[in-house]
Formats: C-alpha cells, structure tokens, sequence
C-alpha cells in the first residue's frame, strides 16, 4: 500500500491558488497605441453632425465635390462625407481639430457653435483617450429654408 498525505481545506478558508505573473508592469505599459488622424477626424464628424442646428460640414465647394464623389460607383464617397469639413492634428496624447460647418437659418450660431465644441470634444475624449486642446470652428455658410440642396443635377436619367 502507498501512503498518501491529504492537506485538508476547511470551508471556512478560501482556497488559493499560484499565480505566475509574466512580463513587467501592467498591459497597458507593454506597447503604443496610436490613432489616426482620419480615426479622430471621423469621430468629430460624426459629433459635430448630432447638433442641433448643423446642416452640413464643409465649404460649399467641397459639398459640391463630394456629391458628385457620392454619385460615382466604387469611388468611396460615403467614406469621405464623414470626414468632410474636420481636419485633425494627432499627437501622442493631444489633438487639435478645424472644423467648417454650415448652419440653419435662425440658429443662434455662438450656442451651436459652443454646442458642437462640446459634443466633439467628449466624443474625441472618450472615444481615444487623447486630450483634445483646441477645437476651431469656422461657419462657412447659412442654409436658407427655401434653398434647393446643391447637388449637381444628374446627366443621365
């Protein structure tokens, strides 16, 4: 007969087991993450465009172009239209945005103004942990209630 030795655990002690650590530091300490500038700038685009009062982003010329980039098969279109009117400067913890939107006719533009300020930097803030230093805003037009939308009437039907 062999002769084993039990060690007996009472209910009342909690069992414990070995845990082996490897490496050093926590994970967050082991590698870089790094973000995009497109990555910020979809974040802010799609921010800016949840305001109340917004009614497009970018300078009129840009909107033309893309609405005729939209129309094009395979071109990527609705890619670029988030992206449309944010530029955005990456660094390792901070970023900077411009951002050009069109406003609604009768909105008080300071409160959007300060309201699209607000929504993109906690969704930027948020969204990639990056501190977001300054957020620029240019209002490159007014749409008029009874303004036709400027796209391009199509050539072919």
């Amino acid at each position: 007969m062999t002769d084993t030795t039990h060690s007996e655990v009472s209910a009342d002690e909690p069992r414990r087991t070995a845990v082996t650590k490897r490496g050093g530091g926590a994970a967050a300490s082991r590698g870089r993450t790094t973000i995009a500038d497109g990555v910020v700038e979809k974040i802010a685009g799609l921010a800016a465009r949840d305001v109340v009062g917004v009614h497009a982003m970018g300078s009129g010329l840009s909107r033309t172009f893309g609405a005729v980039r939209d129309r094009v098969p395979g071109a990527g279109g609705g890619k670029a239209s988030v992206t449309r009117g944010v530029k955005a400067e990456v660094g390792e913890v901070q970023t900077a945005l411009d951002l050009e939107i069109v406003v609604d006719y009768g909105v008080s533009i300071a409160d959007v103004a300060g309201d699209v300020r607000e929504n993109v930097i906690a969704a930027v803030e948020r969204m990639t942990g990056l501190e977001v230093v300054e957020v620029n805003i240019a209002v490159s037009d007014v749409k008029l209630p009874e303004e036709e939308e400027e796209e391009p009437e199509p050539r072919l039907q």
